[in-house]
């Protein structure tokens, strides 16, 4: 069967991408191996939560614009070829390639010659001639390669692809010419460089840019805790009609690409001999400060009752709440979750997530209770721990939240969610990260 596009990978960065091309009028076929995604697809539906895309798939697959499959069968001929591979890291801490040669070497066996292909995955720098280009030369047939890497935000990814500047990486003109007519179905923003480093490296500055200021906002909380003043009212007035200052706010930072981007980056990095310091220090930050709160929660919490009897709430565990996803990976409610198991391991756990379904949860945290609403995680509780910035959580009256907990019970917002709310101010059972001090009664 003959397709404009095969996508090997039917993850975030995949499935949206193949859909969003479909809706275009091209004939998509997605490979992915894990057979219930594969189903789910073909079924018209999406395996992860993004606005819009369920609607798209279920068009699509009727059109017959696209279609999943296990593996590309003998007789699929595809255009251009997009490795959208998830690229995590290895227990060493370094970046894995073996998603990107399974690519490949299901790419090699299916290109004709003159195929067209796209690394889409964020790879450590060289990934794209070191490996892929490699393989394909040895094919012995004509093709064309670029770097383009995906740069979507997760829960807004169907809206960017049509907004968002393509980069497209390539030293050959006609690679860089026959790349943009694909990306040009979607957007007329394309911007050219002319190596595919070039375009690797620009993916991962990118997202250690974000880290590196969000590690910075947390550095400010943790010298606001120490102080006794409020990190949020530092942050907020400091940068009032002030052109030249812009603190990210803090909270806890990780995700899918957060989590790992700025290792691969520092990775890539040390193959020249060179260490990225910002990049490590803002990693480390954003990874150990969490526990840092935890501690000061934990010591807290004991001078309230004895360990068994401690009912601890958690409100929102995907990675983030704005835009809506329900992703768990790469969650630092989960780390913070666990951090507490560790140190009080006979309190009682519960999570809500207004998101993630309540099946998920359960098999990601079998240990604890998962609530079916705000109240019945509030209710009794001796501590709420505000995990991400869903909006439903701003949105709640947090006298009458307050109101739920037991005599002793307090609220710690790692989001500060409520840093609008006047109420939140002195009230001595709202924390927040970067105000976390005794408030007058």
């Amino acid at each position: 069967m003959n397709f404009d596009v095969g996508i090997i990978g039917l993850g975030y960065v995949g499935l949206t991408l193949g859909t969003a091309l479909a809706k275009c009028g091209l004939k998509v076929v997605g490979v992915e191996k894990r057979e219930d995604i594969v189903s789910l697809v073909n079924s018209g539906k999406a395996h992860f939560t993004e606005l819009g895309l369920e609607q798209i798939i279920k068009e699509q697959i009727s059109s017959g614009n696209l279609i999943a499959r296990n593996k590309f069968e003998t007789s699929d001929h595809c255009k251009y070829f997009i490795i959208t591979v998830g690229t995590p890291l290895g227990s060493d801490g370094k970046p894995r390639i073996d998603m990107i040669q399974s690519a490949v070497s299901e790419i090699v066996e299916q290109m004709d010659d003159g195929a067209i292909i796209i690394v889409r995955s964020t790879v450590e720098v060289g990934t794209t001639r070191n490996y892929v280009e490699e393989a394909l030369k040895k094919t012995n047939k004509k093709y064309f390669l670029a770097m383009c890497p995906e740069r979507t935000l997760e829960g807004d990814a169907i809206r960017e692809l049509n907004t968002l500047p393509q980069i497209i990486g390539s030293d050959n003109q006609e690679t860089l010419d026959k790349v943009s007519k694909l990306f040009m179905q979607l957007t007329n923003s394309i911007i050219y460089v002319n190596t595919y480093e070039t375009a690797e490296v620009i993916k991962l500055v990118d997202n250690t840019y974000r880290d590196v200021q969000f590690a910075f906002g947390n550095e400010v909380a943790r010298i606001c805790d120490a102080v006794g003043v409020n990190a949020i009212e530092v942050i907020k007035a400091g940068k009032q009609n002030y052109p030249r200052t812009n603190v990210a706010l803090p909270g806890l930072v990780g995700g899918p690409c957060l989590e790992k981007d700025p290792h691969i980056f520092n990775h890539s990095a040390n193959k020249y001999g060179i260490d990225l310091d910002i990049t490590k220090a803002a990693r480390y930050v954003n990874e150990h400060h969490p526990a840092e709160v935890v501690s000061k929660l934990i010591e807290k919490c004991r001078t309230k009752k004895s360990e068994e009897k401690l009912k601890i709430s958690f409100l929102g565990m995907a990675f983030k709440g704005k835009p809506l996803t329900d992703d768990l990976r790469g969650s630092m409610a989960s780390f913070v979750l666990w951090e507490f198991q560790k140190k009080l391991p006979s309190a009682n756990f519960g999570v809500y997530d207004p998101v993630v379904s309540k099946k998920n949860l359960e098999t990601h945290y079998p240990n604890c209770i998962v609530f079916n609403n705000i109240t019945d995680a509030a209710n009794g509780a001796d501590l709420i721990i505000i995990t991400n910035n869903n909006e439903i959580f701003s949105h709640q009256n947090l006298n009458k939240l307050i109101s739920f907990l037991s005599p002793d019970g307090f609220v710690f917002d790692f989001w500060n969610n409520f840093s609008d709310d006047p109420m939140a101010v002195n009230n001595k059972k709202y924390l927040s990260l970067g105000n976390f001090k005794d408030k007058k009664k």
